[in-house]
């Protein structure tokens, strides 16, 4: 194992971590006791010799142990696994404990492989778009960070997904994304236990509804801090962790996706400070995209539309349906399903948007290593970009 302190471990962990970005993915790195970093590859590459496994990883190691002013790796091998030693003088790599590195995880092609063994975060993860994102990015493989105010639902759910597939392929971890400190925690956390992170998706939102004459002030300070200013914070603590992932091999995309709205693209009646938080990600979304693909991060939003089966939406005290009842916003609408078919009626292809709509979006924008700073509409053609 690696001997390093835990801040100087928030700094190496990515690093080697980014050492295997060279086309191939599925490095996770597990830091125990504050101070140890464990490195976990993926399966061996078939054909390969016990001597070319070595030879690769002791020119890696030796690499960024120059680059970092430490000691050249001490390597050996006790089939299935490699194990190394790293530290900053030979008595210290030599007593470091022991590592199993499985190496030669082949490169993914298809749409169903493109985030298999990707550390995916995603904030409001517990409930809603945020739950159906999670299971969707865990069917296809990635190890999920459910990022929740509601750390109870984010463990229950990750306990569920857990149980299901029978290894770990979820943690929870409790954000408060309008809180520098509660995201950087969050980071850290992320960090400490694997090493970095591929994909994050800042999908946590609050929606207040009301007319700009009679809104209160906090109701719409309170819609801002959550859906702009908190997508500012996850990227502002997020990017660098993937920047350093990124420094040994300038070879691999990252990506930072923000789910938006069909109201970061359009005007909403009565709904001023969801809409004007939403159009604001999308402006962040172009500026981070701008600055941060130096670093192979691209940054893009996901525009769906009305999530209408979701609690947003039908919870039957709070939700959308009801609030727009009560506003008086769907005009002669007397019931919770008047309110329904005048939403569903204004698509055209007569219903609501489901998180597999979402999540194809997440893939396309994911596998396109093309294309940065872009809001993509998932709206059934309600809404349509000029």
């Amino acid at each position: 194992m690696s001997v390093f302190g835990p801040e100087l471990a928030q700094e190496i962990a990515p690093l080697l971590r980014g050492l295997t970005f060279d086309g191939k993915k599925g490095l996770i790195i597990h830091q125990t006791e504050g101070k140890s970093v464990a490195l976990n590859l993926g399966p061996v590459a078939e054909g390969d010799s016990i001597e070319e496994t070595v030879k690769v990883w002791k020119e890696k190691l030796d690499t960024f142990a120059s680059r970092h002013h430490l000691y050249p790796a001490v390597i050996g091998f006790d089939d299935p696994a490699l194990q190394f030693g790293l530290g900053t003088n030979y008595d210290e790599a030599v007593r470091a404990e022991g590592v199993s590195m499985v190496v030669g995880l082949e490169p993914s092609f298809t749409r169903d492989d493109v985030v298999r063994d990707s550390v995916a975060i995603v904030t409001g993860g517990a409930q809603g778009f945020g739950e159906g994102i999670v299971r969707s990015l865990v069917e296809y493989g990635a190890f999920v960070w459910i990022a929740d105010m509601n750390v109870t639902g984010a463990q229950a759910l990750a306990d569920e997904l857990n149980y299901e597939a029978c290894i770990t392929v979820a943690k929870a971890v409790q954000v408060n994304v309008t809180s520098e400190e509660s995201v950087k925690a969050m980071m850290d956390t992320v960090v400490a236990e694997c090493g970095g992170v591929d994909l994050f998706i800042s999908n946590a939102g609050v929606l207040r509804s009301g007319s700009v004459k009679t809104m209160a002030l906090k109701d719409f300070q309170f819609v801002t801090d959550v859906d702009y200013t908190g997508f500012f914070i996850c990227t502002k603590f997020c990017a660098p962790v993937m920047a350093l992932q990124n420094v040994p091999s300038r070879a691999y995309y990252s990506d930072i996706i923000t789910i938006s709205s069909k109201s970061g693209l359009e005007g909403s009646n009565k709904n001023g400070a969801y809409a004007g938080a939403k159009f604001g990600t999308i402006g962040l979304t172009q500026s981070f995209a701008l600055e941060l693909i130096e670093d192979n991060i691209k940054v893009n939003a996901v525009c769906p539309g009305n999530f209408l089966d979701g609690p947003l939406w039908s919870d039957p005290e709070k939700g959308l349906f009801v609030q727009y009842l009560a506003a008086g916003k769907v005009a002669g609408a007397k019931t919770v399903e008047d309110v329904r078919r005048s939403y569903e009626s204004k698509v055209p292809m007569g219903r609501g948007c489901n998180t597999l709509d979402v999540i194809k979006a997440i893939l396309y924008i994911v596998e396109q290593t093309y294309e940065t700073g872009q809001a993509v509409p998932v709206t059934g053609g309600q809404v349509m970009l000029n």
